[in-house]
Protein backbone atom coordinates (compact mmCIF):
# COMPACT_ATOMS: atom_id res chain seq x y z
CA UNK A 1 0.00 0.00 0.00
CA UNK A 2 1.02 3.58 -0.48
CA UNK A 3 -0.15 7.14 0.12
CA UNK A 4 -1.33 9.21 -2.82
CA UNK A 5 -3.19 12.39 -3.69
CA UNK A 6 -6.14 12.36 -6.09
CA UNK A 7 -5.20 14.56 -9.04
CA UNK A 8 -7.85 13.74 -11.64
CA UNK A 9 -10.71 11.68 -13.00
CA UNK A 10 -10.54 9.15 -15.83
CA UNK A 11 -13.66 8.88 -18.01
CA UNK A 12 -14.05 5.75 -20.10
CA UNK A 13 -17.30 5.09 -21.94
CA UNK A 14 -16.12 1.68 -23.22
CA UNK A 15 -14.49 -0.62 -20.69
CA UNK A 16 -14.30 -4.17 -19.39
CA UNK A 17 -17.69 -5.36 -18.15
CA UNK A 18 -16.42 -5.89 -14.58
CA UNK A 19 -15.47 -2.19 -14.41
CA UNK A 20 -18.88 -0.84 -15.44
CA UNK A 21 -20.18 1.57 -12.82
CA UNK A 22 -16.80 1.91 -11.12
CA UNK A 23 -15.24 5.33 -10.56
CA UNK A 24 -11.73 5.59 -12.01
CA UNK A 25 -9.34 8.22 -10.65
CA UNK A 26 -5.82 9.40 -11.34
CA UNK A 27 -3.55 9.58 -8.27
CA UNK A 28 -0.04 10.84 -7.59
CA UNK A 29 1.95 8.79 -5.06
CA UNK A 30 3.28 10.98 -2.22
CA UNK A 31 5.65 10.66 0.71
CA UNK A 32 4.81 11.44 4.34
CA UNK A 33 5.50 15.14 3.69
CA UNK A 34 2.94 15.04 0.85
CA UNK A 35 5.70 15.55 -1.75
CA UNK A 36 5.16 13.71 -5.07
CA UNK A 37 7.07 10.46 -5.61
CA UNK A 38 7.11 8.34 -8.75
CA UNK A 39 4.61 8.35 -11.60
CA UNK A 40 0.88 8.95 -11.44
CA UNK A 41 -1.36 5.89 -11.55
CA UNK A 42 -4.91 5.04 -12.61
CA UNK A 43 -6.89 3.42 -9.79
CA UNK A 44 -10.42 2.27 -8.98
CA UNK A 45 -12.11 4.28 -6.23
CA UNK A 46 -13.92 2.15 -3.64
CA UNK A 47 -14.52 4.81 -0.97
CA UNK A 48 -15.80 7.93 -2.73
CA UNK A 49 -12.57 9.95 -2.77
CA UNK A 50 -12.44 13.36 -4.39
CA UNK A 51 -9.98 15.73 -6.01
CA UNK A 52 -7.11 16.80 -3.75
CA UNK A 53 -7.75 14.20 -1.05
CA UNK A 54 -4.96 12.08 0.41
CA UNK A 55 -5.80 8.41 -0.01
CA UNK A 56 -4.48 4.94 0.76
CA UNK A 57 -3.96 2.78 -2.34
CA UNK A 58 -3.79 -1.03 -2.30
CA UNK A 59 -2.12 -2.79 -5.22
CA UNK A 60 -2.02 -6.23 -6.81
CA UNK A 61 -4.27 -9.01 -5.58
CA UNK A 62 -5.14 -6.95 -2.49
CA UNK A 63 -6.80 -4.38 -4.75
CA UNK A 64 -8.92 -7.06 -6.42
CA UNK A 65 -10.13 -8.42 -3.07
CA UNK A 66 -12.26 -5.30 -2.62
CA UNK A 67 -14.34 -6.57 -5.55
CA UNK A 68 -16.12 -9.89 -5.55
CA UNK A 69 -14.56 -10.90 -8.86
CA UNK A 70 -10.94 -12.07 -8.57
CA UNK A 71 -10.68 -11.99 -12.38
CA UNK A 72 -11.37 -8.23 -12.59
CA UNK A 73 -8.54 -6.36 -14.39
CA UNK A 74 -7.62 -4.21 -11.38
CA UNK A 75 -4.04 -3.42 -10.33
CA UNK A 76 -4.76 -0.65 -7.81
CA UNK A 77 -7.70 0.53 -5.72
CA UNK A 78 -8.29 3.35 -3.27
CA UNK A 79 -9.20 1.66 0.01
CA UNK A 80 -9.16 4.63 2.40
CA UNK A 81 -9.27 8.40 2.69
CA UNK A 82 -6.46 9.59 4.98
CA UNK A 83 -7.31 12.16 7.67
CA UNK A 84 -3.69 12.80 8.62
CA UNK A 85 -0.28 11.16 8.86
CA UNK A 86 1.75 11.31 12.05
CA UNK A 87 5.43 10.39 11.83
CA UNK A 88 7.44 9.91 15.03
CA UNK A 89 11.14 9.59 15.52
Amino acid sequence: MYLAKVIGVVVSTHKEETLRGEKILLVQPIDTNEDPTGNSQVVIDTVGAGAGEMVLVATGSSARQVFQNPQAPIDAAIVGIVDYVEVTG
